[in-house]
């Protein structure tokens, strides 16, 4: 993709956030569209190209009235919504749309509306993992974090720090679910999940969605919303079975996602301003900034037990509070776009000052997926 060629001139989460049990999720879907479009100045007959996850494309699309001449319904888990990012920058740059509408939301706590999840017994999942127990997230995910911390040393503290300072992130933002400040013993006195987790290590469980939209880089300076300008992107899969990662301690699509991203970006590490990295339990930011490049194996636990992704740090990391602390209705990449999207704008709750660069970083799944994407703020 050509540098800076797409930007993002629409951005918004739902009106409310966090308990929402008077709307379905197709109404949260709704609510985060119509406000995406309120931000860009638009109404749904400029819209021709929809994305999402967890709904249909068609139904969206059916839904809020638009006709369009691109439709994507890649759904990997969280990180479908990086991917649909980059799908409609390159559907932009081909021609076969104009502007795109991209939503995410889930009725992750009150259910309403909210379709059943299951295990296809045929499925591949179903055949190897579920008969011997591992039937959930946080069942899945112990198992590649306990040869990480084997391996590499990590502790029991060093998880519970992720989670601290970005409850610290949190208490800066009014919309944040949880914003009291914690200490690394609340953490580890928590109720206990699945060790290595307690329940502060594991994601929230919430209601609420958002929705971007995107255009060419020559029409994004007529909107009235400063652009934000897509620099570069990546996307990669590598297995629906946790127990079958090539490493335990290393993501293979995190390292070509990664890759990807910054090779077309352009730039390096330390251009960086802002990170995000999906953060359904504290172990991933660990395994983010060491498959993305930003320390070296094994160091990713000092880097944060150091603060150097904390207020004030040299890079800030997960400023809206994460998924341990802001939001996590269940697919988690928009949100970490959005606080991208805000960063790069300037009016994140948490600004990092003269910020220019931002890297929202998405995991799908148990590490079975990944998408990578860099934002500038600066025009081409």
């Amino acid at each position: 993709m050509k540098q800076k060629s797409v930007a993002v001139v629409g951005a918004a989460e739902t009106t409310q956030m966090g308990k929402i049990p008077n709307q379905s999720v197709i109404g949260l879907h709704a609510d985060a569209a119509l406000n995406a479009m309120r931000d860009a100045g638009l109404t749904a007959k400029d819209i021709d190209g929809v994305a999402t996850a967890g709904e249909s494309p068609v139904e969206l699309a059916h839904y809020l009235g638009i006709t369009p001449t691109w439709a994507d319904g890649t759904s990997v888990g969280g990180c479908s919504f990086m991917l649909h990012v980059r799908h409609a920058a390159a559907a932009i740059n081909a021609g076969l749309c104009n502007t795109v509408l991209i939503t995410h939301a889930e009725s992750g706590k009150s259910r309403v509306g909210a379709r059943k999840f299951g295990r296809d017994p045929a499925s591949q999942m179903g055949q190897f993992e579920v008969p011997f127990g591992v039937t959930s997230p946080p069942t899945m995910f112990t198992i590649p974090v306990l040869r990480y911390m084997k391996e590499v040393g990590v502790t029991l503290e060093d998880l519970a720090t992720v989670a601290v300072i970005q409850r610290e992130w949190a208490a800066k933002n009014p919309r944040a679910s949880y914003r009291d400040p914690i200490t690394v013993d609340d953490v580890l006195n928590s109720s206990m999940i699945a060790w290595p987790f307690t329940k502060l290590m594991c994601c929230l469980v919430t209601d609420g969605g958002g929705a971007l939209i995107l255009t060419s880089a020559e029409r994004a300076k007529d909107f009235p919303q400063k652009p934000v300008y897509i620099l570069g992107t990546g996307e990669s899969v590598e297995t629906p079975l946790i127990s079958q990662m090539a490493d335990f301690t290393t993501s293979k699509a995190f390292r070509v996602s990664g890759k990807k991203a910054f090779d077309e970006a352009g730039i390096k590490h330390a251009d960086v301003d802002h990170l995000m990295i999906y953060d359904a339990f504290a172990h991933l930011p660990l395994y983010g900034l060491e498959d993305l490049g930003f320390v070296k194996r094994g160091e990713a636990a000092a880097f944060i037990r150091e603060r150097n992704t904390a207020i004030g740090g040299k890079l800030p990391l997960n400023t809206n509070g994460g998924g341990l602390s802001y939001m996590h209705s269940g697919m988690y990449g928009m949100y970490a776009l959005q606080e991208s999207v805000r960063q790069m704008r300037g009016i994140a709750p948490a600004q990092v000052p003269g910020a220019k660069i931002s890297v929202a970083h998405g995991v799908g799944g148990m590490f079975a997926a990944s998408g990578t994407i860099i934002f500038s703020n600066e025009a081409p």
